[in-house]
């Protein structure tokens, strides 16, 4: 398993030793604490990731940790804050990066300013995803029996799922009074439920030889994976700005930590975490759920991403020691 994490940390090391040769100590002391915030708050994304990545080749499972990280730190740890703070405070290209790079602070401001409209996607976007999952009557392993079975029983429709979540944004709405919430919150409700038909639609009509994605199928997935890894980043890029305002270190330790979750998620998938562990997944997606409400409360409340984080690992917590429970009866 050593072998797996071995890049990781070739990486993390060369990283933190530059940024400690051009920036300083306080620089790489604060890279370690990004690297370990989003490592330790990420568990529940590495399991969800795993699922999808157990569909992919090695070839594809290569690509989740090179090309994807290069995506994930660009575009989810670098570009997309730039865009939201483009298209909130009407600013070009050029204003913002100057901003991030020479104004930090302001620039924090900016982003701070466009939270609801941030919270309110991601809150959408896995709000919807927890919710295909609990209305699932295919699956077969139950956890919290007395919440699932009843929600199995009229999660029978694919449609569901996605009315369910808009109705919630709705309410949301109701609340906050801005359309920006309801726009973005929807608009997240319907990226995932575009991706999620993309993908099952392709898959179903590629020749299947394995049951291994392929082709069109495999290379929608892998984007949805960078997709869930954006959906999951939305509060540890906004909460990276509570330890330091300097984007490039927010940048550089998120991305690395992300890099750690990725080769978590690729270790879980070659040794089969899931099929022995059967409740982490169910675990994985009740904390999604809690973290998709945190996002959508947290546009009226301030809720700590502490909070949010501790209690998503005290869930996947239980959910692994009651799967190792079942584990040992059943060896």
């Amino acid at each position: 398993m050593l072998k797996q994490f071995r890049f990781s940390a070739i990486i993390a090391l060369a990283t933190v030793a530059a940024v400690l040769v051009t920036l300083g100590v306080s620089a790489a002391l604060t890279t370690i604490v990004l690297i370990a915030i989003e490592i330790a708050f990420s568990f529940d994304n590495a399991i969800v990731n795993a699922k999808v990545l157990a569909k992919l080749s090695r070839f594809w499972q290569q690509l989740f940790l090179t090309v994807g990280v290069l995506i994930a730190i660009v575009g989810m740890r670098f570009v997309f804050p730039v865009v939201i703070v483009m298209v909130s405070a009407h600013l070009s290209w050029g204003e913002v990066i100057h901003e991030a790079l020479h104004n930090p602070a302001a620039y924090a401001n900016h982003l701070s300013a466009a939270q609801p409209t941030i919270d309110a996607f991601g809150g959408g976007f896995l709000l919807t995803l927890a919710l295909y999952f609990l209305f699932d009557d295919k699956r077969d392993e139950l956890w919290l029996e007395h919440v699932e079975k009843p929600l199995q029983k009229i999660g029978g429709p694919i449609w569901l799922p996605p009315l369910v979540a808009a109705g919630v944004v709705a309410l949301v709405y109701l609340k906050a009074a801005d359309t920006a919430v309801l726009t973005w919150g929807l608009a997240g409700v319907a990226s995932y439920m575009l991706l999620k038909l993309l993908i099952d639609g392709m898959a179903r009509l590629e020749p299947q030889k394995s049951k291994q994605y392929t082709g069109w199928a495999a290379f929608l997935a892998f984007m949805y994976l960078q997709v869930l890894d954006a959906g999951f980043s939305f509060d540890s890029v906004l909460g990276a700005f509570a330890i330091t305002d300097k984007i490039v270190l927010i940048a550089i330790g998120l991305g690395v930590g992300a890099l750690w979750v990725r080769s978590l998620t690729v270790v879980m998938v070659r040794r089969g975490t899931l099929k022995n562990y059967i409740y982490l997944e169910h675990g994985a997606h009740y904390a999604i759920l809690m973290l998709a409400a945190a996002l959508l409360i947290g546009i009226f409340f301030d809720i700590p991403n502490a909070v949010t984080g501790i209690a998503g690992l005290g869930i996947i917590g239980a959910s692994f020691v009651e799967s190792r429970e079942v584990l040992k009866g059943r060896t």
